[in-house]
């Protein structure tokens, strides 16, 4: 079920035909499909810009609505039948990578250029180049009509569908930034005046941490950063010029500079943000969504077209799943937002066990790099893709002595992924130790008929006994335990679950199914049976998996009568 909000600039498309050009309080957007078996497609991503708005849904499909094409102001609208990984729209053009694609590994639009990262690391641009942003002398040529080389060793490109500059971060976490500059590169005050910046430039004093991300709006940039040392904390950083809006604060900053609110709480945490032409939309781990900067077409859904300086709390209408907030994403168009509700799909477990890598409390084999970085993985996923030997651990740690900490995360994501394309020619060193026969789900099962206690570190308790779940198979078949683990708002990792409706054959039988999504066949199914694992099956939201147990409990219940 889709669960979509829209607010701002109601045209080029009208995407409501029956509302004002500015709507600016978030209303529900209805998709209305072809097939009604549509209807159940959940949002991966929204991509819009000054002429057209994309939809990506999780099973690769897209819709197109562009601008009106007539009178009537009734908009086109495009069923996109391709099996996309991501779609990119900017003022002239749309992009779309497909999982079909070997060699570009992604992609980002600036307002009229176009950024590609190759699997192999390299940025190449096309299109515009009449800010300097693709990096190469205007006098030459204002455009690129084919690829041009930008840079090697890159590992992420931040941009913006409405900006005419562009970052590129290298492998050794150094920021690079070329185009248009009016203090929104940060490169401080001293280069202030300088509005081309046609090379690719060091930008210096960058806030420490890890860079999550950078995006880009017309005139100004907004960074996110992870700083471990302040318990993860996440903080927003901005450059560029206040009276163009969308930095933030309220004072000129022409290096990348705290954004401070106290509506950014110290127990709190950013999960997800967006950037517009002039507006920034932020939500948080409390559930708050926080925005500020132009609000000329009711952007920032605050009611009003008045636009913010600074950071302001934005009310929300009750969310059908406001329980697990981190499934909720924000998307700025031009003048335009979304906030949708995208939550982790069991077809991508695969991309949840990368995520997985990233958390502390689920690393426990460390790895040293060629510079004496700590690198640690998850020794369960260590087992089983490397044929539980240790002989091929040791083989691993000889293979990441000698490589970067880029090449690393590279070299344990395929492992994890099984998937070669990430960097085809680090996978022609490690496929001799993966085990790329077996699927995630039989080894689970088969770990949890092998394996120690050790393996099974979740608790679930009830009438006072115990019982321990892998985390990986919990994540594999609970919504619940999905959004538990795979938060970034909490530590989890010996948190106890108390259940004690379910009497013991009904939770055993749950126990059963979980790990083997089966019922073993001597258990005599009761209608009392059914009645409390059909409340253990919302309480622990089993629904999304493949084999539904509810449905095999009544098949079992008629077969048995």
């Amino acid at each position: 079920m889709n669960d979509c909000l829209f607010f701002g600039l109601n045209e080029n498309p009208k995407l409501f035909k029956n509302e004002p050009n500015k709507i600016t309080k978030p209303i529900q957007f209805k998709f209305k499909f072809e097939n009604e078996n549509e209807n159940e497609k959940q949002i991966k991503q929204i991509s819009s810009s000054v002429y057209s708005t994309i939809f990506l849904f999780e099973n690769g499909k897209a819709i197109e609505y562009l601008n009106e094409n007539d009178s009537n102001q009734n908009i086109e609208k495009i069923q996109i039948e391709e099996n996309i990984q991501k779609v990119s729209v900017n003022i002239q053009n749309v992009v779309i990578l497909t999982k079909k694609e070997i060699i570009i590994q992604d992609i980002v639009s600036g307002s009229k250029s176009i950024y590609l990262l190759t699997s192999n690391n390299i940025v190449y641009g096309i299109g515009s180049n009449g800010y300097d942003q693709l990096g190469f002398d205007p006098n030459t040529s204002y455009k690129a009509e084919k690829p041009i080389l930008m840079m090697k060793s890159v590992s992420k490109i931040f941009s913006g569908n409405s900006s005419n500059h562009v970052f590129l971060l290298n492998s050794n976490q150094e920021l690079f930034g070329c185009g248009y500059n009016n203090s929104q590169l940060g490169l401080g005050e001293s280069r202030k005046e300088e509005t081309k910046i046609q090379k690719l430039t060091k930008i210096q004093n960058i806030p420490k941490g890890e860079i999550i991300d950078i995006q880009c709006g017309l005139l100004y940039s907004i960074m996110l950063i992870e700083n471990e040392n302040e318990n993860s904390k996440r903080k927003f950083y901005s450059c560029g010029k206040y009276l163009f809006i969308g930095l933030g604060q309220n004072k000129n900053t022409y290096e990348f500079t705290e954004i401070k609110s106290s509506l950014f709480e110290n127990d709190d945490y950013i999960l997800d943000f967006s950037v517009g032409w002039f507006h920034t939309l932020i939500i948080t781990s409390k559930g708050k969504m926080i925005g500020f900067g132009g609000n000329y077409h009711g952007e920032l859904g605050i009611e009003d077209t008045n636009s913010q300086l600074i950071p302001i709390q934005i009310k929300l209408p009750k969310l059908r799943f406001n329980e697990n907030i981190s499934n909720y994403h924000v998307s700025c168009g031009t003048h335009r937002s979304f906030l949708y509700y995208s939550p982790s799909s069991f077809s991508n477990l695969e991309e949840d066990l990368i995520k997985l890598f990233r958390r502390k409390e689920f690393c426990d084999i460390s790895f040293k790099t060629e510079n004496g970085e700590i690198i640690k993985a998850h020794k369960l996923i260590l087992k089983y893709r490397l044929n539980q030997n240790q002989n091929q651990i040791e083989k691993l740690k000889e293979i990441i002595s000698k490589k970067s900490i880029k090449e690393s995360n590279q070299i344990f994501e395929m492992i994890y992924s099984n998937n070669s394309k990430i960097n085809p020619i680090l996978y022609s060193e490690i496929k001799e130790i993966i085990n790329s026969n077996e699927k995630i789900e039989e080894t689970m099962k088969r770990i949890y008929l092998n394996e120690n206690e050790n393996e099974k570190d979740f608790i679930i308790e009830r009438k006072e006994k115990q019982y321990k779940f892998p985390k990986l198979i919990l994540i594999m078949r609970s919504e619940l335990y999905r959004g538990m683990f795979l938060s970034v708002t909490e530590d989890t990792s010996n948190k106890v679950t108390d259940y004690s409706e379910l009497s013991n054959k009904s939770f055993q039988i749950l126990e059963y199914w979980i790990y083997s999504n089966q019922i073993k066949d001597e258990i005599q199914i009761t209608q009392e049976i059914i009645d409390e694992l059909e409340r253990g099956i919302d309480y622990f939201q089993l629904n999304e998996t493949n084999l539904n147990l509810f449905d095999l409990l009544i098949n079992k219940f008629n077969n048995q009568n």
